[in-house]
């Protein structure tokens, strides 16, 4: 039997291993549990079909990650967990512009054509805009795309924690050091205890340059930090119906059940990992931003506000594959903002990797070596 060791249980670690656990694989997952970690934090927007990146590696990717969520989703209901934190609810993507909407809905239609699950395609009013989210600023026309969905990370995660268990994978708090043997990458050292491996699968975000160095390995990963506030709404019991919503700025606005809203977020750089604190700017620049796009924002009931580090790897683009020069090592980094959107599909794609299957990906668009310094 395999044996296979899966350190980082955020979003990406968390679906390798419950991919893993589906097989006949010895499946360990570990974490040390870092406040700050992206899963954490993140805001959870599933609607990369409208973004004007023009990568076309990272937008097949995340269009493949969006697409693998109803399969997903439907495998974990099947298995019993039936609370993923996924929701499709549509998504306004808003503008004052009509020129700027009228881009917007014929980049969704050419889109469409590969990706029939964006579903329908509207142009909406500022009437109906303001009926779908009452919330928002008035002034605003829509793109409105029914495909999109919302997810909680947290939930998915355990989720699909708990369908590993259930599965047979075994889970360890703690704080992982790979070992290592000419050329060989065979196991972790955790709590004090030695466990041997015939594949490692390094899922650390941010903190994965810190485990690699050891091994002489300049992993070229940095990461942004990322301030994101929750809000309750009383008196907004169908919240949970409300689409996603996409300003032409940079922040989001979601809704979720029990009239609970998400206003989102700063794109902090230059930060220190250790840095997960709350701060006045953070939180004035969320506000400012906020109830400009949402005015009805301002009587929500403040109720928690989180911290993560969005990974990211040289150019923006995620990397994922067997890391060079080291035997039984495997990783995926550098999902930035769509870890939610890529992290599932990704992990299933790190399980085929770890058990020698062909992967649904051209890897060598994503290669390690592209997030590989001279040391």
């Amino acid at each position: 039997m395999k044996k296979i060791i899966v350190v980082g249980s955020g979003i990406l670690g968390a679906s390798a291993a419950y991919h893993l656990s589906r097989s006949d694989a010895e499946v360990t997952l570990i974490d040390a549990i870092h406040p700050g970690r992206a899963t954490d934090a993140a805001a959870g927007i599933i609607c990369p079909w409208l973004s004007q990146r023009r990568n076309q590696a990272w937008y097949r990717l995340a269009k493949a990650g969006a697409r693998y969520y109803a399969e997903l989703t439907e495998q974990l209901h099947a298995e019993g967990e039936k609370h993923t934190g996924y929701a499709r609810v549509g998504a306004l993507s808003l503008h004052t512009d009509p020129v700027k909407i009228e881009q917007m809905r014929e980049r969704a239609e050419k889109r469409r054509e590969d990706a029939p699950e964006i579903g329908e395609i509207q142009v909406l009013g500022e009437s109906q805009v303001r009926e779908l989210f009452p919330l928002l600023n008035e002034g605003y026309l829509a793109v409105r795309v029914s495909g999109a969905a919302r997810v909680d990370g947290r939930a998915l995660r355990d989720a699909m924690v708990s369908a590993a268990r259930r599965n047979g994978a075994k889970v360890i708090e703690g704080e992982a050091a790979l070992n290592v043997a000419e050329g060989r990458v065979t196991g972790v050292q955790v709590n004090g205890e030695r466990l041997d491996a015939d594949e490692v699968v390094l899922c650390a975000g941010a903190w994965s340059g810190e485990l690699l160095r050891p091994l002489g390995l300049d992993f070229q990963v940095t990461y942004q930090k990322g301030q994101i506030l929750h809000l309750g709404m009383r008196g907004q019991p169908d919240s949970g119906a409300w689409p996603v919503v996409i300003p032409p700025t940079d922040q989001y606005l979601l809704a979720f059940d029990d009239a609970k809203m998400v206003v989102g977020a700063t794109h902090e750089n230059g930060v220190e990992l250790a840095d997960v604190r709350v701060t006045a700017g953070g939180m004035h620049e969320v506000l400012e931003k906020g109830l400009a796009l949402a005015p009805g924002l301002a009587d929500g009931e403040l109720e928690e506000v989180r911290v993560g580090f969005r990974p990211f790897t040289p150019g923006f683009l995620p990397v994922i594959g067997r890391v060079p020069g080291w035997e039984g090592l495997i990783t995926a980094n550098g999902l930035g903002a769509s870890g939610l959107t890529m992290g599932p599909f990704l992990g299933s794609q790190l399980a085929k990797l770890a058990l020698g299957l062909e992967t649904n990906l051209p890897l060598e668009d994503y290669a390690v070596e592209k997030a590989l310094g001279e040391k």
